[in-house]
């Protein structure tokens, strides 16, 4: 499909962001497109069958704060069902790798790094300043490395490079569900409706004229009004421009650049011998580590999660790195009998993903106020989503859902005054 030659509303990217700002519009008498690069919907929200019996969520694969998640109840009225079992990060530990009081210490010191935070946050804020949260780690303390660890995999980078405001504005219930045929399947069912074209890359929006001209892979069209929800990282290198250039809304993607957090799952042979739904780490005393999900929803699979630059540095050694680096930490925890168990399925690559180049956003230290800039409107014809516009469900795809409904609604205002 070709885009129209116009229409009222543009909206680039069919992530979470432009399918909620879509949503919004659907009954609003616009005219309206989604301009999306990719061959498929739902950008870093993505499931795939990696075996017969192994459903993966190459993407987001769980509800955060699923008591304030819109996307539950998107998943009810489409009938998807969802998993409410509490997840097995804190409590559902496996194997004499982490001891029992050695994960007991270790979360208690998590904890008391977050108290940390949280009181230095408020100080700040008041103060008027920012810092690297990595400030509020305890001098010596031996669990430092693993808590940079929890950040890679929570922010996508390392605390040095989190802003302290940023990480205390994030909103987090502590209830997480899942969606049993996968998060990213929802979402491209939640697109069903959506007025679409695929392999269609923006590479320039002009604003200098009346009508927005917005030229794509697929030739030129004009708008009225373009809202914008593609990954900061593509606005921050340029791979979409505006003419004429909006350097504050390049300097605020570039202030919230995409982290990485990536997943890989692995056959297991003889899943039976391992518990279902069990958590799996070790004591390991260095970020360069991984998290292991054992048989999610009891399928024959371990799921592994690698975050910042060590997640970086597997994707830059090439395919299967990441599965390699698990099956040997892995090896590492249960044994070497269990090389020959584990089988590689399928693995992200999201910094080597042309339309994402990361994961999701992390203000830098002193960035915080980024994601206010960027979702600012320009001039009531260029709309700003995405879950780095998010002031307090950023990273998540029902932020970014929620972006794109907000967008929409300042659409819709500029057009009733």
């Amino acid at each position: 499909m070709s885009p129209p030659s116009n229409v009222d509303v543009a909206i680039i990217g069919a992530g979470a962001a432009g399918l909620g700002a879509a949503d919004a519009l659907k009954d609003s008498g616009l005219s309206v497109i989604v301009l999306e690069a990719r061959d498929r919907v739902g950008g870093r929200a993505h499931t795939i069958q990696a075996a017969p019996d192994v459903l993966f969520d190459v993407g987001c694969g769980w509800l955060h704060s699923a008591d304030e998640n819109t996307f539950v109840a998107i998943a009810e009225r489409l009938g998807f069902e969802i998993n409410r079992d509490l997840p097995p990060w804190r409590d559902r530990a496996y194997s004499k790798a982490f001891p029992p009081e050695d994960r007991s210490q270790f979360l208690r010191a998590l904890s008391e790094f977050y108290d940390r935070a949280e009181m230095a946050a408020e100080q700040a804020r008041s103060a008027g300043r920012d810092e690297p949260a990595s400030l509020q780690l305890e001098a010596g303390n031996r669990w430092n490395p693993m808590i940079d660890a929890v950040s890679t995999y929570v922010n996508g980078a390392e605390l040095d490079r989190v802003s302290l405001l940023d990480m205390d504005a994030y909103e987090d219930t502590e209830i997480n569900w899942r969606v049993r045929r996968g998060y990213g399947a929802l979402v491209a069912a939640y697109a069903a409706d959506c007025p679409l074209v695929l392999n269609c890359a923006v590479t320039l929006i002009d604003h200098s004229a009346r009508r927005l001209r917005i030229e794509t892979s697929k030739g030129t069209l004009t708008a009225g009004k373009a809202i914008v929800t593609v990954p900061t990282n593509l606005i921050a290198d340029g791979i979409i421009c505006f003419h004429p250039a909006l350097p504050a809304k390049v300097d605020a993607a570039r202030g919230l650049p995409l982290g990485l957090a990536d997943k890989v799952t692995l056959a297991l042979a003889e899943p039976e011998a391992l518990p279902k739904e069990a958590n799996l780490r070790g004591a390991t005393m260095r970020t360069e580590m991984g998290a292991y999900h054992v048989r999610p929803f009891g399928q024959p699979c371990i799921d592994g999660f690698f975050g910042g630059r060590f997640a970086r540095q597997l994707e830059d050694a090439g395919d299967g790195a990441l599965a390699a680096a698990a099956i040997d930490e892995i090896v590492s925890f249960l044994g070497s009998d269990f090389r020959r168990k584990l089988k590689p399925l399928a693995e992200s690559r999201w910094a080597h993903d042309p339309w994402a180049r990361g994961s999701y956003s992390h203000a830098l230290p002193g960035h915080a106020g980024d994601r206010a800039v960027l979702a600012a409107p320009v001039d009531g014809r260029l709309f700003f989503a995405g879950e780095a516009t998010s002031p307090n469900f950023f990273s998540t795809a029902h932020g970014a859902r929620d972006s794109g409904e907000r967008a929409a609604r300042e659409v819709l205002l500029t057009i009733n005054k």
